[in-house]
């Protein structure tokens, strides 16, 4: 039988969300360290020191790491998004945040914006083909 899939999972948190992420990440961190991570800068930082998960981190989502993300994912280096974004709170970096989204509905990228998403991703027959 052939070993699951090593994903590329992009992980990405509003400040009023990384708690949640967090939260998230430590529940499935068993499966989450059997992939490559990579994360916006300060919620990288933050997997890697409160989760202990290996994150690539890029930059901070206002410097420029939501467009990094979608970078990646045009260069077909992300399998999977999961982005806690906060609809309730302004950003100043919007237009980047609507960039993402946009660009992982075009690039058919699965995009996990809550929890629920992310729990019915992570634990979806496919994650593991």
């Amino acid at each position: 039988m052939n070993a699951p899939r090593r994903r590329h999972i992009a992980l990405v948190a509003h400040d009023h969300k990384k708690a949640d992420l967090i939260e998230w990440a430590r529940i499935n961190k068993d499966t989450l360290a059997q992939h490559d991570l990579v994360a916006t800068g300060t919620t990288g930082k933050m997997l890697t020191e409160q989760v202990g998960l290996n994150v690539r981190c890029l930059r901070s989502g206002p410097l420029g790491g939501d467009q990094q993300l979608g970078a990646l994912i045009c260069e077909d280096q992300v399998d999977m998004l999961v982005f806690f974004w906060d609809p309730l709170e302004p950003q100043p970096h919007d237009p980047d945040v609507r960039a993402l989204l946009r660009i992982a509905v075009v690039y058919d990228t699965p995009t996990a914006c809550n929890r629920a998403t992310a729990d019915y991703l992570i634990s979806s027959p496919l994650f593991a083909a």
